[in-house]
């Protein structure tokens, strides 16, 4: 369970958690808590760009679940924002950014996420410090603290 320090306090987290994103209807994703990136990134196996009423869209697929390409899950979301990202191995690619809901022990929170092709990645989520800051600290030699190992959770 998670360890709360004093009312007002952050929450400690590990350096891998479960995660939600109802919006994209994702009940349970592993993220790799990553303070050195700013913005959270999302694994998008392909990423469609369109229009509606006139305001960009996406249209992108996800494989939510660790080493696994059999459950795919289809997601629409308005484009906040196009970004240049650099990745840790120094490679730059423009990314669409989306805003969304991610739910973290109970506790919702609208968070940023650019779409990436994380295929070949440990992890389908990344969780970066915009979305942790003011709620959490992480202690790197732990994970699951805030919902133990939902090894193989089912999407329906």
């Amino acid at each position: 369970m998670a360890q709360v320090r004093a009312e007002g306090q952050k929450k400690v987290i590990g350096w891998r958690e479960w995660v939600a994103l109802p919006d994209l209807a994702i009940p349970h994703i592993k993220a790799k808590v990553d303070t050195g990136a700013k913005t959270s990134a999302l694994h998008a196996f392909y990423v469609e760009r369109f229009e509606r009423n006139g305001a960009p869209w996406v249209r992108f697929g996800v494989h939510p679940l660790q080493s696994s390409v059999e459950q795919t899950v289809e997601c629409e979301a308005p484009v906040k924002d196009i970004r240049r990202v650099t990745d840790s191995g120094g490679h730059a690619e423009m990314r669409p950014v989306i805003e969304t809901a991610m739910v973290v022990e109970g506790e919702v929170r609208v968070i940023e996420l650019t779409l990436t092709d994380r295929e070949t990645m440990m992890f389908r989520m990344l969780l970066g410090r915009s979305a942790l800051k003011r709620r959490f600290v992480v202690d790197s030699g732990k994970s699951f603290l805030l919902g133990g190992d939902k090894s193989r959770p089912v999407l329906e």
